[in-house]
């Protein structure tokens, strides 16, 4: 459940960010692609549309994706998509075959850049009244 809903959220944030992110936006430029989140058993699916500048997802696989990330199962999705170290989680779990790339991998990498614009914004630490 918590895979399922975060690959939701992540489309949220993508179609937000290609509606209002200037630097996310630019990141589209040019691409006309389709690609996939799921899980090996085929349980659990969603993709991604990318067209115009825009992302836009829906629930369930689609037979052709540009590229696609399987992961072993649910929960280990979930884990790796939230791992502090994202970079390094992918790469163990495609070393040990818990992570399966179909498609072309360099728009795996480029997918990996696109989440660094949807994280929230920090605000700079308010300084403690002595």
């Amino acid at each position: 459940m918590k895979f399922r809903f975060l690959l939701w959220m992540l489309g949220r944030l993508m179609a937000k960010a290609s509606r209002g992110n200037p630097a996310f936006q630019q990141q589209l430029l040019d691409r006309d692609l389709v690609f996939q989140l799921h899980t090996l058993d085929g349980k659990i699916a969603r993709h991604f549309i990318v067209k115009n500048q825009r992302v836009v997802s829906q629930r369930g696989s689609v037979a052709q994706p540009d590229f696609a990330l399987g992961f072993k199962d649910a929960a280990y999705g979930f884990a790796t998509m939230s791992a502090k170290n994202k970079q390094l989680a992918f790469m163990q779990g495609i070393q040990n075959k818990d992570i399966e790339i179909q498609g072309n991998p360099a728009l795996v990498i480029w997918f990996q850049g696109l989440t660094k614009y949807l994280m929230p914004k920090k605000k700079p630490a308010e300084k403690k009244a002595a």
